[in-house]
Order: structure tokens, then sequence, then C-alpha cells
């Protein structure tokens, strides 16, 4: 319809809706950093690194149960995901695709983490270059249904009942953020092809306001002492214009 109208065909787009294509959505909570470590210390041991890739690493949980061993680059700290696993209604399984072609992606996490990683994979993962790097106790596919009490006792534990396991991903979203991280950068991390999906996740922190604040007075003071002079004054106090210099030496009335 708005070929027609630009094509002349018709006068207005009738197709046109008041405030569609708007994204409304609650604010999710960030997860403070000694809240997760607290947090990492109230789950069992196979899902520390599960915690860890999705906050760091900007991992949804489909993504998650879906990474395969040789997908995890331990000494390039990267995290090639190309797959995603869905859960039926039914209790099916489906391993398909990313929930976009953006959502095909190398991510890099953070050395610290590194070590944790190798452990999980030498003693929770299956073997085999093509092994699931999550699995369930028994050796089954990790799914959200009986993830999902394991999750809720350690959201408890810390004292944060109503936290989704999504918000991990939502806190690292917002770390990289304040790290600096531009749209673009945030939309690679988090494989959204769309930047209305990605701005969901800009939320400026208060941490980074302040840096950015300090960063203003820095380049302000900075500004201030390139224009002070030898005695202490600035430039701007002590030169002349080139109206006062035209006129010469002003003369008391």
């Amino acid at each position: 319809m708005t070929t027609a109208v630009e094509d002349g065909r018709i006068r207005r787009n009738p197709c046109h809706i008041k405030g569609a294509g708007q994204e409304h959505s609650d604010e999710r909570p960030v997860v403070p950093i000694g809240t997760l470590v607290d947090l990492l210390d109230a789950v069992p041991e196979r899902y520390r690194a599960l915690v860890l890739l999705a906050t760091f690493a900007n991992l949804r949980f489909g993504e998650l149960a879906a990474l395969r061993r040789a997908q995890v680059d331990l000494d390039a700290c990267e995290v090639r995901v190309t797959a995603s696993l869905s859960e039926m209604d039914d209790g099916r399984l489906i391993d398909g695709d990313t929930k976009s072609r953006a959502g095909v992606r190398t991510v890099s996490f953070p050395a610290d983490i590194a070590p944790e990683l190798a452990g999980h994979l030498a003693r929770f993962s299956a073997r085999g270059p093509n092994g699931l790097v999550f699995i369930g106790p028994k050796g089954g596919r990790l799914r959200r249904s009986n993830f999902r009490e394991t999750w809720y006792k350690a959201r408890e534990a810390v004292g944060l009942p109503e936290l989704h396991f999504h918000d991990l991903r939502h806190t690292g979203n917002t770390m990289a953020a304040a790290q600096g991280a531009s749209l673009k950068e945030l939309m690679e991390r988090m494989g959204h092809s769309s930047t209305r999906a990605a701005l969901i996740y800009l939320h400026a922190t208060r941490e980074r306001d302040q840096k950015i604040a300090a960063g203003m007075g820095k380049a302000f003071a900075a500004a201030k002492k390139s224009k002070t002079n030898g005695t202490g004054t600035t430039g701007t106090a002590t030169k002349r214009s080139g109206t006062q210099r035209a006129r010469g030496p002003q003369r008391a009335s």
C-alpha cells in the first residue's frame, strides 16, 4: 500500500495504524555483579557454565542447549552459535536454526571464565567434538522444563524470586553497553538483525553515566589547561580581540 501511494495510485495508505511498530517492553532487572557471583554459588556446579555463557556471551537458553563442544574455543575465548533447541508444549525437542540469520554468529567471552568452562567440558559435557556442551544429570538433552525447578531455587536463594533466566542475557547486554559497545556491536553479539530489537537492551547504566560525566570533565579540564598562560590566567582573559588591536592603545576619557 505504501508503494501504491508512492506510485500515485492512491492518496493515502489506509493500513497505517497509530503506534504500530513501536516496541514496548517491561523493564527487566539487571543482576548486580555481586549477586551474579552469589547466583553461581546457588546453582548446582554443572549449571555454572550455563549461567556464565548466558551472561557473558549473551546466549539464549535454546542456543546454549544446542551448543556443541567443537563450537567452544577456549584459546580464542569464542563460542560459535549455529543452532537452537526448542521444546514444544507436548515435550518434543526440535533442533532448528537460530531465530534469524543474524543469530548465526561468533561471540567472544571474557578470558576470566575460560577456566570454569574448561572444567565444565571435562566433567559434564558429552564426549567427542560433536558432543553437547550442556546435558542433564542422566545424560539426556537439557530441557527448559527440567531446569526450571533448579533455576527457581537459585533465584530464591539470592533474593530475586522474579528473575527470569533470560534476564542474564539482558544483564550481559547491559554490561556490554556500559563498556561502550555500539549499537551495531550489540546487535552482532545478541544475534539481532533489527536495531529496534537491539535497542531494548541498550540501557544507560548509572556507572556508565558517571564515566561519561568524568570524561566530559577531563576534556573540559584539558581545554582549560591548554588555554592557561604562565600567570595562571586563561588566554581568553588576557588576549585582546582583533577589534581592540586595530583601535590601538585605549585612552582614558
